[in-house]
């Protein structure tokens, strides 16, 4: 186990070693392993994935040679799939690969159950009819799947799964979770014996500001009511009177305690986010309910007996400048409440588990344990199914987009990609792809453009000439450079799904390298 360590240090700082097991027991695939394909298996298979299987028909020609590095010379005429499974495999020899040279489009017609077998399916270079095909049985089979698709200087990222929820969100920024605002018995217990007053500036100065704010907020209390500083006013009367509390210019405590403040005036109770959560009607276990909402159907009886509206406690204190033995009892405090809370949320587990005819020890302890941690930051994603959000459009987020002009490029992409999809379905080619006959390409592309935005319900709105213009310059042909940044960000999202780590994107994410922009479209 050493080495594996050693060989994933940096990333298991990352998602931990539970995330890194959920990679090392995944199996990907990937449809069709032209450079964006590639680039985006590259990623996951330095990162230590379990096992990929690469489907793709294709021979290595001479143009693969410039966008792909991984084929070269020798590969001329060879299975691509074959060619870059064995590049691919050089790279980290712990994972297991293997290739079907096949392509992806026939194996979605005739073969659909191939799919159940893997954890995740990464579909690149897919046209909408196969993307609708393929969507349907991944939803099926309850197999997770990413589009990617480079064109020319753009390309998207959309990931389509009926329900993925997340305990470890890790957000960049999040209030502690300190309860100042309502401290339990113990914590009350503990400020109370420390004197705010004390005489040697040594132990003024070391004393936790948590200690601060807890007895400061009992204090504004006493005199407004049982009320906290609630508005702007009171917010900078409540400031004053820390400042005035200090004794000497380098009190870093109470420095803290001022900027900190905030912390003291959030409201109680759970978020609107969470709420939600917990009102969802999947909270309603029985026994095909999976873990996640066993474990939120007891947090709702948590909040709403032993948490007296508030989530198990996460248990652990930010740096603060203190006395070593002050902020080890603090920590103490915060730990033993927070195991307190988990212990009695993991009762409540097992008691819901019997009751739905369940073995009572099927979550593990470290789930538990991990839930009961990050109570504050569940998410749940939901997504619309590729044929659902193609025939029942939402005419009002389109036009918002459309007429956007900071979103008006990349949902103009967006569409003419679609259009372009269309234009070969019905030409057998796709605008521009071969030498010659550039005008005419454009002038049927702007008509099956004009189309597809009636059928959107988008009647009266147009593209930009020099949009569709650059759509047909781009002959259908797939950058190194851009698909470099396509499978950079569908490698990133396959690993937030796996891992459950972190907060996938939730709409289309579209990139367009003109302008060096990427957005994210919520039409999904």
């Amino acid at each position: 186990m050493a080495e594996p360590k050693t060989k994933y240090d940096r990333q298991l700082r990352i998602w931990g070693e539970q995330g890194q097991a959920a990679l090392e027991k995944a199996s990907i695939c990937l449809l069709n392993c032209g450079p964006t394909g590639s680039e985006t298996l590259k990623n996951l298979v330095l990162g230590g994935v379990g096992s990929i299987t690469i489907v793709d028909g294709s021979k290595v020609e001479f143009g693969d040679l410039g966008n792909n590095f991984m084929v070269d010379d020798s590969s001329l005429g060879q299975s691509k799939a074959k060619c870059v499974c064995s590049f691919l495999q050089e790279l980290n020899d712990a994972v297991k690969a293997k290739f079907i040279e096949e392509y992806p489009e026939a194996l979605i017609d005739t073969n659909p159950s191939f799919f159940s077998q893997f954890t995740l399916v990464v579909a690149t270079q897919l046209v909408e009819e196969s993307m609708v095909k393929l969507d349907r049985i991944c939803r099926q089979e309850n197999v997770m799947l990413i589009f990617a698709r480079s064109y020319g200087l753009t390309g998207l990222v959309r990931i389509s799964v009926k329900e993925h929820t997340v305990i470890e969100s890790k957000p960049d920024h999040f209030l502690d979770d300190l309860r100042l605002n309502n401290p339990w018995p113990e914590l009350r217990g503990f400020a109370e014996a420390i004197d705010l007053n004390v005489q040697d500036p040594v132990a003024h100065k070391h004393i936790p500001y948590v200690v601060i704010l807890v007895k400061m907020g009992d204090e504004w209390k006493t005199s407004h009511g049982g009320t906290l500083p609630s508005n702007r006013e009171q917010k900078r009367e409540f400031k004053e009177l820390l400042k005035a509390r200090m004794t000497a210019m380098d009190e870093d405590n109470y420095k803290e305690a001022i900027d900190a403040s905030f912390k003291l005036f959030a409201p109680q109770g759970i978020s609107s986010d969470l709420q939600q959560i917990i009102n969802d009607s999947r909270a309603e276990v029985g026994s095909s309910s999976s873990d996640f909402w066993v474990m939120v159907a007891a947090l709702k009886e948590f909040i709403a007996n032993e948490g007296g509206g508030e989530v198990p406690l996460e248990g652990s204190i930010p740096d603060m400048t203190s006395s070593t033995e002050h902020y080890v009892n603090l920590q103490k405090i915060y730990q033993a409440k927070s195991e307190a809370d988990y212990l009695v949320l993991e009762e409540r587990v097992r008691n819901i588990l019997k009751k739905i005819g369940r073995d009572p020890h099927s979550i593990p302890k470290a789930t538990i344990k991990s839930f009961s941690k990050n109570a504050r930051k569940l998410k749940v994603c939901r997504y619309r199914s590729i044929e659902d959000e193609y025939n029942n459009p939402s005419p009002a987020e389109l036009q918002k987009y459309l007429t956007d002009e900071d979103y008006s490029i990349a949902v103009g992409f967006y569409i003419l990609l679609r259009a372009v999809d269309r234009y070969a379905a019905n030409f057998n080619h796709f605008p521009g792809q071969f030498d010659g006959g550039l005008d005419e390409d454009i002038s049927r592309l702007k008509t099956t453009a004009v189309s597809l935005l009636n059928d959107l319900g988008c009647s009266g709105l147009t593209l930009t000439e020099d949009l569709i213009n650059e759509m047909c310059r781009f002959g259908a042909a797939e950058l190194h450079a851009v698909a470099a940044v396509i499978g950079g960000i569908a490698s990133q999202e396959v690993i937030k799904l796996i891992t459950k780590q972190f907060v996938p994107m939730t709409g289309t994410f579209a990139f367009n390298a003109i302008d060096h922009k990427s957005q994210l479209l919520n039409l999904c």
